[in-house]
């Protein structure tokens, strides 16, 4: 059960990154395949693996904020990658909350009382999946391990449904 729950976690922690990238790299951006993150070709993901694929992303990002190559930031760089996701953050949160506004503002008015925010927060509660319950609809055969096919099938449904939601 413990296991269970820090690979559950662990995918979280995967699929928030891979949201927040996906924010910031615009809609272009996919899930990494089952393959980049099974390092060794096993066919299963370990924690190390996870960790190695993230300080990989880790790296990557520094490597983009580091424009002239230097192998140090410095302010200068730090600064324009700070407007940049400010930037961006700016313009997901305009979208995300016209959204909201209008997914909640269930009397019309262009205005969200109380009641309204209290409504659309218990309807996302109730429809919200945990990270437990996630990894579990992933993990097929119970084993406690994503393998490349239960890895895929769970990229699949989550690129499905992303794909509906525009």
């Amino acid at each position: 059960m413990k296991t269970t729950a820090l690979v559950a976690a662990i995918i979280a922690g995967l699929s928030v990154s891979a949201a927040d990238a996906h924010d910031r790299r615009g809609a272009g951006f996919e899930m990494p395949a089952f393959e980049e993150i099974d390092a060794n070709g096993d066919g299963g993901v370990s924690l190390s693996e996870v960790e190695m694929y993230m300080n990989a992303q880790r790296a990557a990002r520094f490597a983009e904020t580091d424009t002239n190559g230097d192998g140090g930031l410095s302010i200068d760089e730090m600064i324009a990658a700070i407007d940049a996701e400010r930037e961006s953050r700016v313009e997901r949160m305009t979208e995300r909350l016209t959204e909201r506004l209008e997914q909640a503002d269930t009397n019309g008015d262009g205005l969200l009382q109380e009641d309204e925010i209290l409504a659309a927060r218990e309807d996302r509660d109730r429809r919200g999946p945990s990270p437990e319950r996630m990894f579990e609809r992933a993990d097929a055969d119970a084993d406690g391990v994503l393998s490349a096919a239960e890895y895929g099938e769970a990229l699949e449904r989550m690129q499905e449904r992303g794909r509906r939601d525009g």
